[in-house]
């Protein structure tokens, strides 16, 4: 029932200076500012590629003033969907009540999905033009001890199909899990990991936070303006090199709030189940 990564939420004890940053970084665009009483927070909404990017600011206490004390990280994963009153319903079929946060969009806890670390606001599908350096968001990537029984829980409770699903792992981050693909034919998805090797930066990372929400990616049709940008505006807070124009890590200190990575448009699929979908860089 859902249909892509639509967003991603954010927390920033000063969501205007984070948005500037985005913009200074990325190209990112302010599009509207306003208050969400449900999470008692101001909200910055920034469009970014054809996603958009949501950068909340207590007003007091709170879920969005408890993450900026207590965690790291994105707030929340976004998500879109073409039928919301459907996804509703089906949620409300297993005992699941959505917290409404606008006239348009809910809020799932972690409590309420029964999934520890793992936050979710579900939107209606829109198709927005693409602004600045990146394409688009696809991916949130979400820490746990029980990789197996998260992804089963995210199927379950969004209405996906296994079968859409990738694994994934990697000896040299030490992590292993799921690709929740929406829908194999694209890159949306929640990657559901446990870091098993505690001595890794996820894993220490995860020892210090327990099950969270880590970073997130986009694809990008060109990292070289974006390496550009990150030289001059952030020397020493991204990860990547000339020669690799496959992907790069902005680190939270670059964003103001959270770690993104950018690959090249279709690259990912190099890790996500159909390396024949890549398509290489033109010499």
């Amino acid at each position: 029932m859902l249909d892509r990564v639509d967003r991603i939420l954010l927390t920033s004890h000063d969501a205007a200076a984070t948005a500037r940053r985005w913009h200074q970084l990325l190209d990112a665009q302010i599009v509207r500012e306003n208050s969400v009483p449900a999470l008692n927070s101001k909200r910055v909404v920034i469009h970014l590629g054809d996603s958009e990017i949501e950068i909340h600011q207590p007003e007091g206490e709170g879920p969005i003033a408890d993450h900026l004390h207590n965690s790291s990280g994105p707030f929340a994963a976004g998500f879109a969907t073409a039928d919301i009153a459907a996804l509703t319903r089906h949620l409300e079929s297993l005992g699941i009540t959505p917290l409404a946060i606008g006239e348009d969009q809910f809020f799932l806890d972690s409590a309420a999905l029964g999934i520890p670390g793992l936050r979710v606001v579900v939107s209606p599908l829109r198709e927005l033009e693409s602004v600045g350096l990146v394409n688009s968001l696809y991916e949130c990537t979400h820490l746990t001890a029980d990789a197996p029984r998260d992804t089963a829980e995210i199927a379950r409770v969004f209405d996906l199909d296994p079968e859409q699903f990738v694994a994934i792992g990697s000896d040299t981050y030490g992590y292993k899990g799921t690709l929740t693909l929406f829908d194999n034919t694209r890159l949306d998805r929640v990657e559901t990991i446990d870091p098993y090797d505690r001595s890794k930066t996820m894993g220490r990372y995860f020892d210090r936070f327990g099950p969270s929400l880590y970073m997130c990616y986009a694809e990008a049709p060109d990292l070289v303006p974006i390496q550009a940008r990150l030289k001059d505006l952030a020397a020493t807070d991204w990860t990547g090199s000339d020669e690799d124009l496959d992907g790069l890590f902005l680190h939270p200190k670059a964003t103001g709030s959270v770690m993104l990575g950018i690959s090249r448009a279709t690259h990912a699929w190099t890790w996500s189940g159909f390396p024949e979908r890549v398509v290489p860089v033109k010499g």
